[in-house]
């Protein structure tokens, strides 16, 4: 019997309980077709006031100008472009979640792939505003779209690295949505099914597109699975070392630096990692799926934070010490006054990065914690804040002062509006998940029950049962 299993038994289940495939259906199931429990309602009413706030803080900033927002002289992006770094970076999990570990054939992905790809579509959404508002007269936003001359010698600027990420989070957000939308298909199909109203049999019916679960289906979902898996790859690479080119190609000290790319990626992982553990503990909690989403799942995520909490920290020290090797006066300006030093204006923020994401996520060496909800939750929080005073430290401590001592005397803080519109997006990027959770299977039900076979709790004791039968048989033999 042990020839014909695909998983080690020394693994533990990745479906807790002894669940049937009628009861995956089920259970993942019920949050769509039935009603919503009080912390459904509750998270999404707070969801839509925040975003409402950030509607009308948005309002302000087109109607009154951008003048509504503390951006000076010196720090002319201040939090907008942060909090648009700090959202493409939250929505680089999901892909890799769902494309690189697909390609590397990695069971756990499939318990927790479906919200990290909803994640990743959402927070692409919210990311993609802030650098449209950040124009003022946001009627003009068409000049950055490359299309042919039509306005005689007026020709978007190709050598800005704003322009490429036009391209880069425009296609990285249209292959997300064709993984995700592909992979719900066969979700669509089963609601379909079950569903008890027309309404719902028609809509989820349309959203199918004539699934019927044959061979022939299964067969083109998977090739387009893997296509837009090798797709998707390459793309969770490019789009946030495009974002880091927004600084790195700049001659401002403490931006022009090489290691940016890398550096950048490892961070938008390390981030992004960190908010699907927030959204799927959650999600466990109020939805009821825990035996779907295991401490297993918890604890493999949780080895991906601390791998890419160290190489952030290891990257920190490396800009550290080329600021002090090139003996560059103003780069060592840049790191070692207006960032390393406690006492300089931004160093509170520039040492709250370095507790919270070199020095937290380290607790995972230990099992315990890694096992541990509560200090998961605590810590996934905790780094996507790090992970948000790394972008300001980044951008505001390289504009505050520039090489006119007379302007120095001016302090960045955000305004009201700002923090508004940022609030805003936090609004737009639940409200969006709650609607999500309710009429979406935040679980892949297909995939889930393609695992069960070799990785769900009740098969791995009957084959422990079967293992067991010819050792008591053979000792039996042995003592007659």
């Amino acid at each position: 019997m042990s020839l014909l299993r695909y998983e080690s038994q020394l693994r533990e289940p990745l479906v807790d309980g002894n669940k049937t495939y009628h009861d995956v259906t089920e259970d993942i199931c019920r949050p769509i077709e039935g009603k919503p429990g009080k912390l459904w309602y509750i998270g999404f009413y707070i969801s839509v006031a925040l975003l409402l706030f950030g509607i009308y803080s948005v309002y302000r900033e087109v109607v009154y100008g951008i003048g509504q927002w503390n951006v000076n002289h010196t720090v002319g992006w201040g939090w907008d472009i942060t909090n648009f770094v700090w959202w493409v970076g939250i929505g680089h999990a999901g892909t890799l979640i769902s494309a690189i570990l697909l390609l590397f054939r990695q069971t756990w992905r499939n318990g927790v792939n479906r919200a990290a790809e909803a994640m990743t579509i959402f927070a692409v959404m919210c990311a993609g505003q802030f650098p449209v508002w950040h124009m003022g007269r946001v009627w003009n936003a068409f000049f950055v779209f490359p299309y042919p001359n039509s306005r005689g010698p007026l020709w978007p600027n190709f050598a800005s690295p704003l322009m490429w990420d036009v391209f880069a989070i425009s296609t990285y957000f249209t292959v997300s949505l064709l993984f995700w939308y592909s992979g719900l298909i066969p979700d669509f199909g089963t609601i379909r099914d079950r569903a008890k109203t027309k309404f719902r049999k028609f809509a989820y019916g349309i959203a199918s597109f004539g699934w019927s679960g044959s061979t022939k289906h299964w067969q083109r979902l998977e090739s387009l699975s893997l296509v837009l898996a090798g797709l998707a790859t390459p793309l969770v690479l490019s789009v946030h070392t495009i974002v880091s080119f927004d600084f790195a190609t700049s001659v401002i000290p403490g931006w022009h630096t090489t290691i940016f790319p890398p550096y950048f990626v490892a961070g938008a992982i390390f981030s992004g990692f960190a908010m699907v553990q927030t959204l799927l503990l959650v999600t466990r909690k109020v939805l009821g799926l825990q035996g779907y989403i295991t401490l297993g799942h918890i604890e493999a995520m949780n080895k991906v934070i601390v791998l890419t909490g160290s190489i952030v920290g290891c990257a920190y020290l490396t800009e550290l010490f080329m600021a002090f090797y090139s003996q560059n006066q103003y780069e060592s300006y840049a790191f070692f006054y207006s960032r390393a030093n406690f006492f300089s204006p931004y160093g509170w923020a520039y040492w709250g990065m370095m507790f919270c994401n070199v020095v937290s996520p380290q607790i995972f060496w230990f099992r315990k914690m890694r096992r541990n909800l509560w200090v998961t939750m605590f810590l996934s929080i905790v780094v996507n804040i790090g992970m948000w005073f790394e972008r300001f430290v980044i951008i505001v401590t390289s504009l505050f002062r520039d090489y006119l001592p007379s302007s120095w005397p001016y302090y960045y803080s955000p305004s009201i509006w700002e923090i508004g519109f940022y609030v805003g997006t936090f609004g737009l990027f639940f409200t969006c998940y709650f609607l999500f959770s309710k009429y979406f299977p935040v679980i892949a039900i297909a995939e889930v029950k393609q695992i069960l076979k070799v990785s769900g709790e009740s098969y791995k004791e009957k084959m422990d049962k079967l293992e067991e039968e010819p050792v008591e048989e053979f000792a039996h033999a042995a003592a007659h």
